[in-house]
């Protein structure tokens, strides 16, 4: 059995939530990759965007998923650009499961709207542009995932369930 449960998507697919979940569902601890960088930063990733820019969060990224290759099994809440880099979508394949989780644009933006720590988006907090990116990523999420389970209109419930039943867990 792989020992990691990946999880992938654009901001506000409910990555995050859902991890949560799963990771009570299967027993497994809950890791927010951006929560570790901050941690490991000593601040937040808005910080770290705006003083070192998006390159050296990404390297960060880098670092910790070769960091969780040798940790007990876990549901990873990645973080939306994490599938930029080829290197990362092979480090997480080699030592784990990849779940895209998707939503609509408009979903995104309800769910996102009130928040202002979303980096990538500052300024561009709208349907249009959020599609525009969604869409630019798009192809980067596909080639990572093993699979995908889109969010819009479900529970947490259901949709970790749809995952436990796609990986052949048992719960």
């Amino acid at each position: 059995m792989k020992k990691h449960i990946f999880l992938i998507g654009f901001m506000g697919c409910g990555k995050s939530t859902n991890a949560a979940v799963l990771a009570a569902l299967t027993d497994r601890r809950q890791i927010e990759m951006d929560e570790e960088i901050a941690a490991g930063q000593g601040m937040p990733v808005q910080e770290i965007f705006k003083n070192y820019g998006e390159a050296f969060f990404r390297d960060l990224e880098t670092e910790l998923v070769r960091k969780l290759k040798d940790r007990e099994p876990a549901v990873v809440s990645c973080g939306g650009g994490v599938v930029l880099r080829e290197e990362n979508v092979r480090l997480m394949k080699e030592s784990g499961s990849v779940v895209l989780l998707t939503a609509d644009p408009e979903t995104v933006y309800e769910r996102i709207r009130e928040t202002g720590d979303r980096p990538v988006l500052k300024g561009h907090m709208n349907v249009p542009d959020i599609r525009q990116l969604m869409e630019k990523r798009r192809p980067y999420y596909e080639a990572a995932a093993d699979f995908s389970v889109a969010t819009d209109g479900k529970t947490s419930e259901e949709i970790c369930r749809e995952i436990v039943r796609r990986l052949d867990l048992d719960y």
